[in-house]
């Protein structure tokens, strides 16, 4: 029987375009390589930069609670978003904060395995090891009911850690989006800090500026605060303070 080459020629191209539409997912080796600060100070930009697909759902995850004092507290809850997989009993986590940004429903999760969930591969690492860690740190970011970076899989925006203290996942903060390379569009900004921030401030180019309280993981040393960043505005300073209203931090390099 005679090939029909034009039919292979024509099924290659379309799986060429399908592979193309839907990239491998890979894990952030990046951000396990370096201290925490370091780290996420460069996945600014990085991170920003992989979250600019807007497909997907989230799913209800009944272990996450909200946080008190979160940004907008006078909207009501938006439905629950976290890991779209079924959550296992070492599971443990925080509602960060949640609330309407440009007539969008918003949320911030964090998410803790004590152990490696099944289904889980560690990144490898440059010399050819496997990332450490004995647990997983998941951080959730939903807006409109889609889950930042979603495209990278059920694990994308987890990081492998050590128990329920590791510093290595302590004192970053990022700016996430779904829109040309998080530049545009309604934004999140998250923050993981240290242990002595209460909560965090964001002021914006239009004067506005925004409370976001801290909340934790129970019975772990991870936190996190959230604020959502409207499109169309920019950033001009990121303040954190202490529960006496100390100012730990001040940052403009957000611009």
């Amino acid at each position: 029987m005679t090939p029909d080459h034009g039919h292979e020629d024509w099924a290659r191209a379309a799986f060429a375009r399908s592979r193309a539409a839907y990239p491998s997912s890979q894990a952030p080796v990046g951000r396990i390589l370096t201290a925490a600060r370091a780290r996420r100070k460069r996945r600014r930009v990085a991170a920003v930069a992989s979250a600019a697909c807007v497909l997907g759902l989230g799913l209800a995850v009944p272990l996450l609670k909200p946080a008190p004092g979160a940004v907008d507290p006078a909207r009501r809850p938006s439905p629950a978003a976290s890991s779209p997989l079924t959550p296992t009993p070492d599971t443990v986590g925080v509602r960060v904060a949640e609330g309407t940004t440009g007539g969008h429903r918003w949320s911030v999760a964090l998410e803790f395995h004590r152990t490696l969930p099944k289904g889980y591969t560690p990144p490898t690492l440059p010399d050819g090891t496997t990332a450490p860690g004995t647990s997983l740190l998941c951080q959730r970011m939903y807006i409109g009911g889609v889950r930042i970076d979603h495209q990278g899989g059920p694990w994308a925006d987890c990081q492998p850690v050590t128990g329920t203290r590791d510093p290595q996942a302590v004192g970053g903060t990022g700016l996430w989006g779904l829109h040309d390379k998080g530049l545009r569009g309604s934004r999140l900004m998250v923050s993981t800090p240290e242990a002595d921030v209460a909560y965090g401030v964001v002021t914006l180019s239009d004067g506005t500026r925004m409370k976001a309280a801290t909340a934790s993981v129970p019975g772990t040393g991870y936190r996190a605060w959230a604020a959502p960043i409207p499109d169309g505005q920019t950033i001009t300073a990121v303040d954190q303070y202490d529960t006496h209203h100390h100012r730990l931090g001040h940052d403009t390099n957000w611009r």
